[in-house]
């Protein structure tokens, strides 16, 4: 028991000359970490304030003050412990060679911020603005560092890592989306006026864009028709309604106007061998 007894005022006494030859150098270190804190929060908030100054994305506003912020705290961190006596030389190899494993780990996750990064700074489109990109088509809902967000009409939500929409070729067509159809006529009927029917049609079809004026012309000259090409802007969200109601007034259109949409002919002719041969 006297044993034990001297061991821990041993293990006491060696605390207490540790905290007497290193008290300064601790309570120094402690001021320069409360010191880092209060710097980097009042950096952050400065950066923060100068990027909204400058009209900043939000989302980019808060990464670089949180950036900011951190590097600062790191530097005060290595400061206070050289400060404590502590040879930071053995955690700053440690920490390089971390950050080697970690780059290589997360390198598709680094890929989406920096594309994220260029999306927000770039500007190439916006919320609410029409995106196709790899064959998905939606209304930009969010853009963020690691992904972006499309809401088709159906309500769906898309979301793609920003560096397949920086690395890919995408459309952006803003508010609106161009819609495409073609219809045939007869050879025989005078496409003039299969033009004019179908122009007043869409016209007169309510929710079609006004901003740009619709347009409709010979598409092709096909085996059993002369197909009239038309095209229009309609709102995004209302692509699909728009599409089925213009088709409907295009087709009464031609009806009244009496230009007949004909189907595929072929002419068979059948030739009997002459027997006597």
């Amino acid at each position: 028991m006297t044993e034990e007894l001297d061991q821990l005022q041993k293990i006491f006494d060696r605390i207490i000359a540790f905290f007497v030859d290193y008290s300064f150098q601790i309570i120094g270190g402690i001021i320069i970490l409360i010191a880092g804190f209060i710097v980097a929060s009042i950096l952050a908030k400065g950066v923060s304030k100068l990027c909204q100054k400058r009209n900043v994305d939000v989302t980019l506003e808060r990464f670089f003050a949180g950036c900011v912020k951190l590097i600062i705290i790191i530097l005060f961190v290595i400061i206070a412990l050289n400060k404590i006596g502590i040879e930071i030389t053995p955690f700053v190899a440690l920490l390089g060679a971390s950050a080697l494993g970690l780059s290589l780990a997360v390198q598709g996750p680094i890929s989406n911020y920096g594309s994220g990064i260029v999306l927000i700074v770039t500007r190439p489109f916006k919320v609410d603005d029409t995106l196709t990109v790899q064959d998905f088509t939606g209304i930009v809902r969010g853009i963020y560092l690691g992904y972006s967000q499309l809401e088709t009409e159906d309500g769906e939500i898309i979301t793609i890592p920003n560096r397949k929409v920086l690395g890919e070729i995408f459309t952006n067509s803003f508010t609106f989306r161009v819609v495409e159809g073609v219809v045939g006529i007869e050879y025989n009927a005078d496409p003039e006026k299969a033009i004019s029917a179908i122009k007043a049609a869409l016209q007169g079809v309510e929710g079609i864009a006004t901003e740009h004026s619709p347009q409709v012309g010979i598409e092709e000259f096909a085996d059993s028709s002369v197909n009239i090409g038309y095209r229009y802007w309609v709102a995004t969200e209302e692509y699909h309604p728009i599409k089925y109601k213009a088709n409907r007034a295009v087709f009464k259109a031609l009806e009244q106007a009496k230009l007949p949409i004909p189907f595929p002919q072929r002419d068979v002719h059948l030739f009997k061998e002459d027997s006597s041969n």
